[in-house]
């Protein structure tokens, strides 16, 4: 028989990553893939991103992951997104060549010594005494493992809808997992069906790209990793145009057509993602919907047209493509479609991303319920990372609400569920100013070095930062700017009052609309800072009072995170709780006060009862091991 340490079973966005975790960490890992030519496939918009998603790719990228070089790598055109507002949500997005990334993924994973990228299908997940022993594949062959991170993606049983037509298979016209969920199934896991879908894909050469407003990406480019150093280059144009009432009028004609609304589609969708038949009939008072046209490679003829999701029969689609400004003559290429397929329900999963109940069983990405591959990423590398010390027999890593987006998922995931296909926005973090991207590096490097993923360079480059960061502070907060005539010109010319006496430097920095730059002029000991410093020291300044707010918020927080319940606990014996907290904390079995307290159905009330009951646990357990 064949042995691994760990085996990873799909190679998509979770899968690489937790494959280059367990790999990069000294296991002996196999990665079992559907498909060769499906790696770090990007079956829907071929971008890296967005609001929200742009934090965990730089988390991913601070603990050692791929997925920050890689897109640094491949990308076409890249901007940052909510400049507009404050430091906390601004977002980077970059568009990627769809194929040039899936081989630049590849080229990672077969660089990795302790790493085997191999086709073929899982069929059964083995077990011995109740733990993971190893899977056995669909042509027979048993490997066995002391560990598997299932990374299934939208695979499994999944089912291609488009109008009256749908058929069993995978995105893209691949082949779809057949026997996965059923294994899992046999486990005690519980499923549910989830759907997502995609917009049509239109040739180039059809595109009146004069009938559409230029997109031009932002220039210097910012970076995803914190290790690229060259000057990136925006290679490749985008384009914006809109619906209107003529695609209006198509889709509300035709709607009884409409798979989501005729009963063809059983699987729960993507709320913040909804098909443009879902849109029309939600937002009746929109008289338009933006659609942007983005390439889906330098070599390809193919554009993608995100905002226009839809699962329509071919007819209407057609209809509806022509509709719109600059696509009147455009050819599809690739139809759009929807996608059902099954996910486990993650209340089943602790924070590590290991199963509850089967010991060595990690799931990762959009088998979870989650929607978009930064997601998948995020989880993949925190279960990959989890799977090598549960392999080493050490702790696992939990990262907490307080410390990464990637700690919010793993928590909203693992306490409160989800019903719908889960995707990560800045609003879901409640401590967001303190986990900013900019400081994802600052945050999570030392961890990564730690666990044996972030390299030396990388942790050398985060220490350099932190105290040329603390520094420049330091040296601010004694530069004082003397009452003379040019001080009150320099404040006029800014727009600020004339002061009333000698400035601090570092109150400068905390008026709008002055940077650290502009001081160069009055500020006789100032000296340029690398670009990551100085916006590290502007933000720290401008915005000190409320991260010094959240960091009070956040030590509250610890100490209900901190108050450990017991493992093992029978909540149904505590008297005063509910009786729907009592099951609902047994089943999820919580790992302490705080996370009890975000389980749906657990009120306030049922905490202060298990607080009391602890108290007394805590003191009768004292008490017990003084008489001993």
């Amino acid at each position: 028989m064949e042995s691994f340490d760990i085996v990873v079973v799909g190679a998509g966005h979770a899968g690489c990553e937790a494959a280059l975790a367990c790999a990069r960490m000294g296991l002996s890992t196999l990665l079992l893939t559907l498909s060769l030519d499906a790696v770090a496939l990007m079956p829907c918009n071929p971008s890296i991103g967005g609001t929200g998603k742009g934090h965990i790719v730089r988390e991913v990228d601070a603990l050692g992951g791929e997925m920050g070089l890689a897109i640094d790598d491949t990308m076409l055109q890249s901007r940052m997104l909510n400049t507009g507002k404050g430091p906390a949500v601004h977002s980077l997005r970059a568009q990627a060549d769809k194929r040039a990334y899936q081989e630049r993924m590849k080229t990672a994973l077969f660089a990795e010594d302790n790493l085997v990228l191999r086709q073929g299908e899982c069929g059964e997940i083995l077990t011995r005494d109740g733990a993971v022993c190893g899977i056995r594949t669909t042509t027979g062959q048993e490997i066995s493992a002391r560990a598997v991170v299932i990374c299934s993606g939208v695979y499994m049983d999944s089912r291609i809808i488009i109008g009256e037509a749908s058929w069993q298979g995978g995105p893209q016209g691949l082949v779809s997992s057949r026997h996965l969920a059923g294994a899992l199934s046999h486990l005690g896991l519980s499923l549910r069906r989830f759907k997502t879908g995609t917009p049509p894909r239109v040739q180039a050469s059809t595109i009146d790209f004069d009938e559409m407003e230029p997109q031009a990406g932002d220039e210097p480019v910012t970076p995803f990793s914190f290790l690229t150093d060259r000057p990136l280059q925006n290679r490749a144009q985008c384009y914006l145009t809109y619906t209107n009432e003529e695609t209006h009028r198509i889709l509300r004609e035709n709607i009884h057509r409409a798979p989501m609304y005729s009963g063809k589609i059983h699987g729960t969708g993507a709320r913040y993602c909804p098909s443009i038949e879902d849109k029309i009939m939600r937002f009746a008072d929109k008289d338009r919907h933006q659609l942007f046209l983005e390439p889906e490679g330098l070599n390809t003829c193919e554009w993608y047209i995100q905002g226009l999701s839809t699962s329509m029969p071919e007819d209407v689609q057609l209809s509806v493509v022509h509709s719109i400004p600059g696509l009147h003559h455009a050819r599809i290429l690739r139809l759009a479609y929807a996608i059902e397929y099954e996910c486990i329900d993650p209340l089943q999963l602790t924070a590590s991303l290991g199963c509850r109940r089967i010991p060595g069983l990690y799931l990762a990405g959009q088998v979870n319920g989650t929607s978009g591959y930064e997601e998948a990423a995020g989880q993949g590398i925190l279960a990959g990372i989890n799977a090598a010390r549960f392999v080493r027999g050490e702790t696992p890593v939990i990262l907490g609400r307080d410390r990464a987006y990637i700690g919010v998922l793993a928590d909203d995931l693992t306490t409160k569920g989800t019903n719908e296909p889960y995707r990560m926005m800045t609003s879901r973090c409640e401590y967001r100013l303190l986990l900013r991207q900019d400081n994802a590096d600052l945050r999570l490097t030392q961890l990564g070095h730690e666990v044996g993923l972030a390299s030396r360079e990388r942790l050398e480059r985060m220490q350099e930062k932190s105290a040329k960061t603390k520094e420049a502070i330091a040296r601010l907060r004694k530069v004082w700017i003397p009452k003379e005539p040019m001080l009150d010109a320099w404040m006029a010319a800014y727009g600020q009052e004339p002061s009333a006496g000698s400035v601090c430097a570092a109150d400068l920095l905390r008026r709008p609309g002055i940077l650290y730059d502009d001081l160069k002029s009055i500020d006789g000991s100032w000296s340029p800072l690398p670009d990551a410093v100085r916006e590290q020291t502007e933000i720290a300044l401008r915005y000190e009072g409320y991260i010094e707010k959240e960091r009070r918020q956040v030590e509250a927080f610890r100490r209900e995170e901190n108050r450990l319940l017991p493992s093992g606990t029978d909540y149904m014996q505590i008297e005063g709780l509910r009786i729907e907290a009592r099951q609902k904390l047994n089943a999820q079995q919580p790992r302490s006060v705080g996370e009890a307290s975000r389980i749906s159905g657990v009120s306030p009330g049922d905490i202060a009862v298990l607080l009391v009951w602890l108290a007394r646990k805590e003191a009768e357990d004292r008490r017990s091991g003084a008489q001993a």
